[in-house]
């Protein structure tokens, strides 16, 4: 065992440039961070030095501080579940299903309203702030359900704690579960979302919200890593993603300061394993088609960048990367498909460089399970010799 900690921190749809398949996915020309740099004066001076620019074209950099390279996606469909559990050594060929243009069926709708017992109000495409403004008084006085998606492969269900329930709504949520496991109707996750307060001043429980995921197909390296008493932790929404399969330690967190404060936390701890970040703003900004707000939130984590790394042993790995694209200066408020960067930092890389593009995110894991001596996935070739 080389590294006693792992740290993987996936900027949620962070993507560095169109993948090759882009075009089946009608995502020709998008590029993250090209074009949030094309319309705005990013400042990142951090992620710069570990050679996170330089993972847009691929150039060389001299006196970089990390390994740097792009790893291209091979799982079918382009959201969280199919980036993650490529990621983690899995493959899945069936996409997730989307309905940000329309909305859900109305024969899904009829069904959701047939189990539940409740009228369906909202079906569209919308942000969280958005759809309580705008639908948190009607369902207050008639008791409704408010179901949206958020772009991503989810249907989310949003109740005010004082019509219905958390408990009640979890209900709900779970019997929408089961009914969306059907292909046409198959999305990633089903969320359940309670909110409180009163009209013009609604907030969601981040602490109430729940989340339905389909269980990934097949055994993962987390599942491994937990079975040899290795530890996994899971930060932010890892534990929702992997439907609870492998993790061990979970804390919850609802934005990208919370989570990081966790992580900087769990590092001042000794453990042996695998802690596994996810940072889940920029998704936000990218589904709201918010360039600058993405790009703050790119510079707010820049200056997180060097106290993460001050935390590091010298016996540690941190592996920064992302699960798809969201570009936000792109069509429609929909993922899109992009290859992501992967930055593999140590304070005992001797001459850290630029490696060969990576043709799978299931490198990652593949070199998670050969650092601990665990059966390799059944996908990815580890990075771990290039490492020195």
């Amino acid at each position: 065992m080389r590294f006693k900690r792992i740290f993987l921190i996936v900027l949620d749809s962070f993507g560095v440039g169109e993948a090759k398949d882009a075009s089946n996915y009608g995502d020709s020309g998008c590029n993250t961070l090209g074009h949030i740099k094309e319309h705005y004066d990013l400042f990142i001076p951090n992620l710069a030095k570990i050679g996170f620019l330089n993972t847009l074209h691929m150039d060389d950099k001299e006196d970089v501080d990390a390994y740097y390279t792009i790893a291209r996606p091979n799982n079918a469909g382009k959201d969280s579940l199919a980036g993650h559990y490529e990621m983690m050594g899995i493959v899945s060929n069936i996409p997730f299903k989307t309905f940000n243009e329309n909305g859900f069926p109305i024969e899904l709708i009829d069904e959701i309203e047939k189990i539940t017992g409740r009228r369906v109000i909202g079906n569209k495409c919308s942000d969280d702030d958005s759809i309580i403004a705008e639908l948190g008084e009607r369902q207050l006085n008639y008791g409704s359900l408010i179901v949206y998606t958020s772009a991503d492969s989810d249907l989310q269900v949003a109740a005010h704690e004082d019509i219905i329930s958390a408990e009640q709504l979890y209900q709900y949520c779970e019997r929408i579960r089961e009914i969306t496991k059907r292909e046409e109707w198959l999305v990633g996750r089903v969320i359940a979302k309670p909110f409180y307060g009163t009209v013009g001043h609604f907030k969601f429980n981040q602490a109430g919200r729940k989340d339905y995921p389909i269980k990934p197909p097949q055994k993962t390296i987390l599942t491994d890593l937990s079975n040899y008493s290795f530890n996994v932790i899971g930060i932010g929404k890892i534990n929702d993603i992997f439907a609870e399969q492998g993790i061990n330690k979970v804390l919850k967190a609802s934005s990208n300061k919370e989570a990081l404060n966790k992580l900087t936390n769990i590092m001042e701890k000794k453990f042996t394993g695998l802690c596994m970040v996810n940072l889940c703003d920029f998704d936000r900004y990218g589904h709201q088609r918010n360039v600058e707000g993405y790009a703050k939130a790119i510079e707010e984590f820049d200056v997180e960048v060097p106290m993460i790394l001050n935390h590091l042993d010298t016996d540690d790995l941190l592996i920064i990367t992302a699960d798809h694209g969201n570009d936000p200066t792109f069509r429609g408020c929909d993922h899109t498909r992009e290859n992501v960067p992967l930055i593999l930092y140590s304070r005992n890389f001797k001459e850290p460089k630029k490696l060969p593009v990576q043709s799978t995110l299931a490198n990652i894991g593949a070199t998670i399970a050969d650092n601990f001596e665990i059966a390799p996935p059944e996908i990815g070739t580890s990075l771990l010799e290039e490492l020195e």
